[in-house]
């Protein structure tokens, strides 16, 4: 029987990759821990199922030392180091999988019109709040009345993903990676996406995240394709992000999607009404601070 030489810091790396122990791979592969440490070598099969396990392209195991794998896109999250550190398999896998997807939108775009988006990259971080916000929602047909008649969290998220889905954007939500229910995506690394295109620009959405923290990323990924940046994001209501244009777009969005206004990057403005964070669904911490 064939068997294949892989260097052990690779398998290690591998296991690291996944969020795996070596340990919890044993019932699986009984002579792991021996692979690892050298003093065996796995058939080329058994190391087609060790990459499989561990979510590895098996070309990997060849190299001669662990790769250095890198966000394709700008990564611009906050809430955890360790998940800014190293992208895990999952992550990696829905962005390629977009990104896959965006190139079939991108011909289907091409095709059916030939008109390019307009509001794509039509803002700039400098622009002024309040007005960048009534430009997006106004292309969005965002009405606050009928934001409110909306029963549920449910209701208004498929609601805001309609709206931006007959201006052009292709929104994804899904809280596994493809279609594998095994594979659950983590919104403590990661919240959502834009991949911003001028035919086919494309918002991705942890669907592993509440109701509420959809529409807020939703809303807040928006504001990255008027501004015209793909980025990775990890935004969250009661933050401001460093990041001069993730600052920008956190700041837009409660003022493109709830009743408030800005009359300062800093100051808000609440109008003259008695207001309930569910007649708006927009959740009870929009504002960035």
């Amino acid at each position: 029987m064939t068997r294949v030489f892989v260097r052990p810091e690779l398998l290690h790396w591998a296991c690291e990759r996944a969020g795996f122990e070596l340990e919890a791979l044993a019932s699986r592969f009984p002579k792991l821990a021996d692979w690892a440490r050298g003093k065996a070598s796995p058939t080329l099969k058994q190391l087609e199922g060790f990459a499989r396990a561990t979510y590895t392209p098996v070309g990997y195991l060849f190299l001669q030392e662990p790769p250095v794998e890198r966000m394709p896109i700008p990564d611009f999250r906050t809430m955890a180091k360790k998940y800014a550190e190293r992208p895990s398999p999952n992550l990696l896998e829905t962005v390629y999988l977009c990104q896959q997807r965006q190139e079939w939108y991108r011909d289907f775009a091409r095709s059916n019109r030939s008109d390019r988006l307009s509001f794509v990259g039509s803002v700039q971080t400098a622009s002024d709040v309040v007005t960048t916000a009534g430009q997006i929602r106004a292309a969005l047909g965002f009405d606050l009345n009928e934001r409110r008649r909306l029963p549920t969290w449910t209701d208004a998220l498929r609601r805001f993903i309609e709206q931006a889905d007959a201006l052009g954007v292709l929104v994804m939500v899904s809280g596994v990676v493809g279609s594998n229910n095994r594979r659950k995506l983590d919104p403590r690394e990661f919240r959502g996406f834009a991949l911003t295109d001028d035919l086919a620009p494309l918002v991705f959405i942890n669907g592993a995240d509440t109701k509420a923290a959809q529409i807020f990323t939703l809303a807040h990924e928006l504001a990255h394709i008027w501004i015209g940046q793909s980025a990775l994001s990890d935004s969250q209501a009661s933050l401001v992000p460093e990041h001069k244009v993730e600052r920008c777009a956190t700041w837009w969005q409660p003022s493109c999607s709830s009743p408030w206004r800005f009359s300062a990057p800093n100051t808000i403005v609440v109008p003259p009404c008695t207001w309930r964070p569910n007649d708006w669904r927009v959740g009870s911490k929009s504002a960035p601070w």
